[in-house]
């Protein structure tokens, strides 16, 4: 069997609206750094950064 790896679901927030478009998981354990993501952005109607908004 595998083992379960431990992912954490997060949002990715647009940093221009402040929109949480998009959802995702990572990795829990220590040493990745920070997630940042260029992603649509409905609003905007074009490609914005995102980065990792934890709930």
């Amino acid at each position: 069997m595998a083992k379960a790896q431990k992912r954490e679901n997060v949002w990715l927030q647009c940093t221009e609206t402040g929109d949480l478009n998009y959802r995702t998981s990572v990795n829990v354990q220590g040493g990745t750094p920070k997630l940042q993501l260029k992603k649509y952005s409905p609003r905007l109607r074009r490609r914005t950064l995102h980065k990792i908004k934890r709930k």
